[in-house]
């Protein structure tokens, strides 16, 4: 996989994951920004086999909670914002320590 192409997928799923996080820009912005999170994992993953690729597991961890969260909070907001926060952190860690500096 290209480098350049899986810093560009991490960067971008760790910003979607902040703009969740924050949510200053509304719900579509918030919808936009899962489907980053999600091509972000699926763009990185080639770069996340092999022997030090637990970044990648966080990371997809992190996607599951955060479109989990989205969907909780249809029915209870509060639950639904804890296990997005949980998805976007995770996101976010493990965009960082995946994150290639070649």
């Amino acid at each position: 996989m290209n480098l350049r192409v899986t810093q560009l997928a991490l960067l971008l799923a760790a910003a979607a994951a902040i703009l969740i996080m924050v949510d200053v820009l509304g719900t579509v912005a918030a919808i936009a920004a899962l489907g980053v999170i999600i091509l972000g994992t699926l763009l990185a993953a080639p770069a996340g086999r092999g022997q030090g690729g637990g970044w990648w597991t966080l990371l997809a961890i992190g996607a599951v909670l955060s479109v989990a969260g989205a969907t909780l909070t249809l029915l209870s907001e509060t639950l639904g914002g804890l296990v997005a926060l949980l998805g976007g952190i995770a996101v976010v860690s493990g965009s960082a320590m995946g994150f290639p500096v070649d």
